[in-house]
C-alpha cells in the first residue's frame, strides 16, 4: 500500500539516505521498485524491514549478521528488545509504526501496555505515543496511510487514554472546576484526551466538552460552572485569520479565570497577549500553569 521515497525513509527510520544506499548495494537488504519514469520508491514491508534492521543495528548488532536474518526472525528479534528490561522509546514507536501498517490492533495494544507497565502512562505518552503520532503526520503528508489507518489507530490511542481517565478519582465539586474543549469543526483529540487526564490527576474538577464545541454552548457552560480555567487545543480551526479574534473572545468569556491555550495553530497567526491568557506547548507547561490556579 505504501509508496516511500528515500528521504521518506530517513525521516522515518532515522537512518540516513546514504547508509540507506550502501546497505542496498553491499548487501542487498531492500530492492526498491522504480515508477515509469524510473523513479525509486520503497514498499511497506521496505520501510519495516529498514525500521527493524535500524534499531537492531542502534542496539549492537552488527549489519553483516542482520542480513542474514529472515524478515520473521528480525520481528521477533525486535519483539524481544521491547520486551526485554529496556525503556528504550525508538524501539516501541517503531513497533506501533509496523501495527499501524499491517492494522495489528493485538500487536499495537502488547507495544502500548509495555511501555506504559515499565515507566507509567504519563511519560509513555510524552516520550513514545507523541513522537509516534508525529511519525503518523509524515505518513499522512506523504500519502502512506490511508484515513481508516488513521482512524484506526488514533481510535485505539483514544480509547487507552480515556480508560487512563476513568481510572482516576472524581474530585470533589468543592474543587477548583476546569474546563476543556475543542473549537468549532476541531476534531483532533488525543492531545486534549491527555490534557484531561493531567488536569483531572492534579485534583481539579473536570467538565471535557471534547470535539467541535459551539462558541454559544461554551458561553453557557462558562456561565453555569465558572471555571477556575478554560483549556483548549487549536490545530486546524479557527484558522490563522479567525484565530486571534477567536482567542480573544473566549478570554472574554473566561474572564473569571485563566485561558490556557495550546497548539499547532499559535504557530500561524499573532494572538494579542491578554491578562489572562497563557499560551502553552507541553504537558510540563501546564502542569506548571495549573500549579498557579
Amino acid at each position: 500500500m505504501g509508496n516511500y521515497s528515500i528521504k521518506e525513509l530517513e525521516k522515518l527510520s532515522g537512518i540516513k539516505a546514504h547508509t540507506i544506499r550502501i546497505w542496498e548495494k553491499r548487501f542487498s537488504i531492500i530492492k526498491p521498485k522504480r515508477t515509469e519514469t524510473n523513479i525509486r520508491f520503497y514498499s511497506d514491508n521496505d520501510l519495516k524491514k529498514i525500521l527493524n534492521i535500524s534499531l537492531l543495528n542502534n542496539h549492537g548488532i552488527k549489519i553483516s549478521k542482520l542480513v542474514e536474518m529472515s524478515e520473521k526472525e528480525l520481528s521477533e528479534k525486535v519483539i524481544e528488545l521491547g520486551s526485554s528490561s529496556t525503556d528504550d522509546s525508538e524501539v516501541h514507536i517503531d513497533q506501533l509504526i509496523t501495527a499501524m501498517i499491517d492494522l495489528e490492533e493485538e500487536s499495537f495494544v502488547s507495544a502500548l501496555k509495555t511501555i506504559t507497565d515499565k515507566i507509567g502512562f504519563e511519560k509513555a505518552v510524552t516520550t513514545v505515543l507523541y513522537p509516534f503520532l508525529h511519525k503518523i503526520g509524515i505518513l499522512w503528508h506523504t500519502g502512506n496511510i490511508t484515513p481508516a489507518q488513521e482512524h484506526f489507530i488514533t481510535h485505539l490511542i483514544r480509547q487507552k487514554m480515556i480508560v487512563a481517565i476513568d481510572q482516576l478519582p472524581i474530585p470533589t465539586k468543592a474543587n477548583k472546576k476546569v474546563v476543556l474543549f475543542l473549537p468549532e469543526n476541531e476534531f483532533h483529540e488525543i492531545s486534549l484526551l491527555f490534557y484531561h487526564y493531567i488536569t483531572k490527576k492534579f485534583g481539579l474538577r473536570t467538565y471535557y466538552l471534547g470535539q467541535t464545541v459551539p462558541f454559544t454552548d461554551l458561553l453557557t457552560i462558562c456561565k453555569v460552572y465558572k471555571p477556575a480555567a478554560i483549556i483548549t487545543c487549536i490545530t486546524t480551526a479557527p484558522g490563522p485569520d479567525e484565530l486571534p479574534n477567536y482567542i480573544s473572545e473566549l478570554c472574554k468569556a473566561g474572564s473569571a479565570g485563566q485561558v490556557l491555550v495550546t497548539g499547532s495553530a499559535l504557530a500561524k497567526a499573532e494572538v494579542k497577549k491578554e491578562a489572562n491568557l497563557h499560551l502553552f506547548k507541553t504537558p510540563a507547561d501546564l502542569q506548571k500553569l495549573l500549579k498557579g490556579l
